[in-house]
């Protein structure tokens, strides 16, 4: 009996615990479209068109800018056939899959999530 006893108080106390832990957790903080671009593009890329290429062209202006014709950035070889203008619908398909966009491209990320791609997307068309 006094063994049954000190497991229920036990898990009550437990319990207790717990959901005054879970009252005093801070939420998580969603990652602003900034952070997002930062984390997931900014090792590549840069938004400052001044400062040197790194492994991805500026992406300064890249809304309404011309695929493949940041000056003196070496594209792969599928950008000589990329006629078009980059554009909201266009950044979204790029950004899930690349190389369905640009046939040969090098770019080694996809992003699955839509809502991280929309946010990315709404941090570049602000950035202009």
């Amino acid at each position: 009996m006094r063994i049954a006893l000190s497991l229920t108080v036990g898990a009550c106390l437990m319990g207790n615990i717990l959901a005054a832990h879970a009252q005093f957790t801070p939420p998580v903080a969603k990652p602003t479209p900034e952070t997002l671009f930062r984390n997931q593009c900014g090792t590549c890329h840069t938004l400052d068109a001044s400062e040197p290429p790194r492994q991805g062209p500026t992406l300064s202006g890249v809304i309404g800018r011309r695929a493949g014709s940041v000056p003196g950035f070496a594209y792969s070889a599928g950008f000589a056939q990329a006629d078009f203008i980059w554009d909201a619908a266009r950044l979204d398909a790029w950004l899930a899959r690349p190389q369905a966009v640009i046939a040969g491209a090098v770019m080694p990320y996809a992003q699955p999530n839509p809502a991280i791609r929309s946010a990315i997307i709404s941090y570049l068309e602000a950035q202009k």
